[in-house]
């Protein structure tokens, strides 16, 4: 389609965009086999042409974020080596923008920005035969990964070289020719990308299914090798003495053992019990509806404290809760602690307290009609706003029990791990209060404090919005609250998301 006067070029762009994603198919039910055959390859092409068009897009907008927007060295919150972007002279907020755009974890999008630049600008020939549909997307990352730390005088001569029958190659041999192709051109580049290598080393935790975990170590050949032979070893004593459980299940337990350093293997180690109870399970006596013999729980006093959402929660809910942890005999793990959080029927987290201040709170009753009064004044809610810019230990044990991770889309670094944010910054009027702060990472602390075009804003049931620079909002919402969703209309009705950085 050309550009005309009778449609302007941001006439067309505004059309273009909005425009359905879609893709040309052909009826799957004309094709005979060899047919079928020859479109599954166009589609492979297709696939690397979008890979293409999808790096060019990554890098143009990478233009538009130069790292002359962030913090400057020596001023507070300048960013550490560590923090830079994949993408020379670009914001290090970048990635967090491009996560947000594809829906992806900051890491993968920092390889898909990174990938993009080697390949763009480091190897153009390369990403020219990938726009072509001519090389997939996979063996071009592979010479984005082996020949992302190598020079670009290796560059210029490792990629003609093997460029030519790249794509006829499997994936594994096309590695081992670039690999060998650059040591030959460079004799330190074996040992760059070893150090570089074990640079990544990490331990990494992750969901697996039915409430198991894995717990990945990457560590040099070596010394994964040792680990391994000692963890093994551990499981075919227990083999040998009679236990005849999968090898898989003993060498897992004896790696614990050793790492929790335990001897009879129960974990050596302390803990955080925190028991939610939702507050319509802890309907005392006096408020029941079967109850004939009950009388209409008192009025509230004008000057008691606000209900909490319209719900208030009461000294009855307090007993109730009191006898059941007495029956049970809940008890904090030793040397850990025990909370108990108390949410409405959708999750949303009312109030939290420890098994101490239950205790005070049950025997002190309600202020106004007495210990024993079955009434409907609340007792417990969330924090109290305080003035000034700290908050308390309460505010703060309230919020990681809401948020349990950081709150920025798409990541999940424990809550422990996390700052209490002023949504609302508090020198720009933002409050101290559990409805005005979140939890949020030391990285996505730094994004939210310095990097520009960002705009974060929070729900009163903590729902929180972010939104990027390029106008892509995602939401998140505390894990326990549930999705609200709107009753359909009756019938006979019409219809009508380092040091803290402040």
């Amino acid at each position: 389609m050309t550009v005309t006067e009778d449609q302007p070029e941001a006439g067309l762009v505004e059309w273009w965009l909005h425009q359905p994603p879609s893709v040309g198919r052909f009826p799957i039910e004309l094709l005979a086999s060899e047919e079928k055959a020859l479109e599954l390859q166009r589609v492979q092409a297709r696939k690397a042409m979008d890979d293409a068009y999808e790096a060019e897009l990554l890098l143009s907008l990478a233009a538009d974020r130069p790292d002359t927007d962030d913090p400057p060295p020596g001023h507070p919150g300048a960013r550490r080596r560590s923090q830079c972007s994949p993408v020379p002279g670009t914001s290090e907020f970048l990635p967090d923008e491009a996560a947000m755009v594809l829906n992806c974890g900051r890491p993968h999008a920092t390889d898909l920005l990174s990938d993009a630049y080697q390949l763009v600008e480091r190897m153009p020939s390369v990403h020219a035969e990938r726009a072509a549909g001519r090389l997939d997307g996979y063996r071009a990352r592979i010479f984005a990964d082996v020949l992302g730390t190598a020079s670009d005088q290796v560059i210029a001569v490792v990629v003609p070289e093997i460029l030519p029958a790249a794509a006829g190659w499997s994936a594994g041999k096309l590695r081992k020719r670039l690999i060998a192709a650059a040591v030959a051109a460079d004799q330190e580049f074996a040992e760059r990308r070893r150090i570089e290598a074990e640079r990544r080393a990490a331990v990494r935790l992750y969901p697996t299914a039915d409430g198991m975990s894995a717990l990945t170590t990457e560590a040099p050949a070596a010394v994964a090798a040792a680990m391994w032979s000692v963890i093994d070893q551990a499981a075919q004593l227990a083999r040998t003495a009679g236990d005849d459980r999968p090898i898989g299940v003993l060498r897992a337990e004896a790696h614990a053992a050793r790492l929790l350093g335990t001897q009879d293997g129960s974990p050596a180690m302390t803990g955080h019990l925190t028991i939610t109870a939702p507050l319509s399970g802890l309907h005392a006596p006096g408020h029941e509806a079967t109850n004939p013999g009950a009388s209409a729980p008192q009025a509230c006093p004008e000057d008691s404290v606000p209900t909490v959402a319209g719900t208030p929660i009461t000294s009855a809910h307090l007993r109730k809760l009191l006898a059941q942890l007495n029956a049970l005999g809940v008890q904090a793990p030793a040397g850990g602690s025990l909370a108990l959080a108390l949410t409405d029927d959708d999750g949303a987290l009312l109030a939290t307290v420890t098994p101490a201040e239950l205790a005070r709170l049950a025997a002190r009753g309600c202020t106004h009609h007495g210990r024993e009064a079955d009434c409907d004044c609340p007792v417990l809610g969330p924090p109290p706003e305080v003035p000034g810019y700290s908050h308390t230990a309460a505010q703060e044990r309230f919020l990681r029990l809401r948020d349990r991770t950081c709150r920025h889309p798409g990541c999940g670094q424990p809550a422990g791990r996390t700052d209490a944010d002023h949504v609302v910054p508090y020198d720009c009027g933002g409050r101290t209060s559990c409805d005005n702060l979140c939890c949020l990472c030391r990285s996505h602390h730094r994004l939210k404090t310095f990097a520009r075009g960002w705009r974060f804003q929070m729900d009163a049931d903590g729902t929180l919005r972010v939104t990027t620079p390029s106008g892509i909002t995602r939401s998140t919402r505390p894990p326990g609250l549930h999705e609200q969703r709107a009753l359909p209309p009756p019938r006979h009705s019409p219809v009508d998301e380092s040091p803290p950085p402040f």
